[in-house]
């Protein structure tokens, strides 16, 4: 397979975040035994317009063909080079409370390029237990044993979902076991060497942002009314 020359430059955090959905969305047009599709096609099922999609798929190479569209397995094989899950990336979980337990149970992480290689805690009483992670089950292991695994398997991205107060820790184990990928569920801003990568997912903080588009709303809609009202008068 011949693969595109890319552009020069980096490309721009904003299309690196929809890289993934394109990739979702091209993956269930393929299930779907699609074959080629519009990028107008394409942009709508995204959630986007038609020349952001254009603009963001620059930045990996020229895929589309006037008047025909996407190639839908080629430029998910594409995307999918480019996110680096053309072959599955081994993940470990620390903390096997409710959300870290959902998370070992997630079974899309296989067909989104993820395998989870270990999951750990420090509770005595969660440690032995056994979770089903996909297709299959792993033990909880103790937070102790994360080096060893991580040295002794193909782990790119640990994943943390403890209290707050643990997450620092646990995050120098992760980078001392020489993990530079780290995915953070704990409401705390974690403090790391340059080199290492820290994607935060806070659900608070994005219910307060959504609160606040809701409060604006809200705020136009009584401002409406009182306009309204005004004219009546």
């Amino acid at each position: 397979m011949t693969l595109p020359n890319r552009k020069p430059g980096a490309i721009p955090a904003a299309t690196i975040a929809r890289l993934p959905v394109y990739h979702r969305v091209l993956a269930s047009f393929g299930v779907d035994g699609v074959t080629t599709i519009a990028s107008e096609e394409l942009a709508a099922a995204c959630g986007v317009s038609s020349a952001k999609l254009r603009k963001d798929l620059s930045h990996l190479g020229s895929f589309g063909t006037r008047g025909v569209g996407y190639n839908v397995s080629y430029l998910t094989f594409q995307i999918a080079r480019e996110l680096g899950v053309t072959k599955p990336r081994g993940i470990v979980i620390v903390g096997m409370g409710n959300l870290g337990r959902a998370l070992a149970s997630y079974r899309a992480f296989g067909g989104r390029g993820f395998h989870i290689v270990g999951i750990f805690d420090r509770d005595h009483e969660l440690v032995g237990s056994t979770i089903v992670c996909g297709q299959e089950s792993l033990t909880v292991k103790p937070v102790g044993e994360l080096p060893t695994v991580v040295s002794q398997s193909d782990v790119n991205i640990g994943v943390i979902t403890t209290p707050a107060d643990s997450a620092q820790e646990i995050a120098d184990l992760m980078i001392h076991a020489g993990l530079v990928s780290i995915l953070n569920f704990a409401p705390v801003v974690l403090n790391v060497p340059e080199q290492v990568e820290v994607r935060k997912v806070d659900l608070a903080v994005e219910l307060q942002i959504l609160a606040f588009h809701d409060q604006r709303s809200d705020s136009d809609q009584v401002s409406q009314e009182q306009l309204i009202h005004a004219e009546i008068a």
